[in-house]
């Protein structure tokens, strides 16, 4: 395996982040890996070509790992299981300190029905509902020889 050297960028990121984030760029919006791959590569202090190309790949189910098509990381979920209490969120996203931890995976909800205003957006898009469009696209695509 080639050995990845540091780049001279000033951030890092988790590996159980990149992947949910290249879940979700790829799968639930639908955005061609390679533009998630290449904006990573040029972005992270330890951007490597071997792990960073070969992740977004396998993120894609496009590459030569047998990862399935269908595996498709629900953020909220991943977030739930790795990052119980928030601990994570809430470092990296101050604004919601104020959010219980329960809440803190979805915190629109929780804001909707507490009557409080977050500096924090909606989702972009439903999990569910893009799963279910991501599925059908690489079925057809599967079907297609594509």
């Amino acid at each position: 395996m080639p050995r990845c050297a540091s780049s001279t960028q000033p951030v890092w990121m988790h590996n159980r982040l990149r992947m949910i984030v290249a879940s979700f760029l790829v799968k639930d919006l639908l955005i061609d890996w390679r533009a998630g791959e290449r904006y990573f590569m040029s972005q992270l202090v330890d951007g490597c070509l071997a792990a960073n190309n070969g992740g977004w790949q396998w993120a894609a189910s496009t590459g030569t790992d047998a990862a399935p098509y269908f595996r498709i990381f629900n953020p909220t979920t991943q977030g739930e299981r790795f990052d119980k209490s928030g601990e994570f969120i809430r470092h990296w996203l101050p604004e919601l300190k104020s959010v219980p931890d329960k809440a803190i995976h979805q915190p629109w909800t929780w804001a909707e029905k507490q009557g409080v205003t977050l500096d924090y957006p909606q989702p972009v898009v439903d999990h569910a509902q893009a799963r279910v469009a991501t599925l059908a696209a690489y079925e057809t695509a599967k079907k297609s020889g594509g």
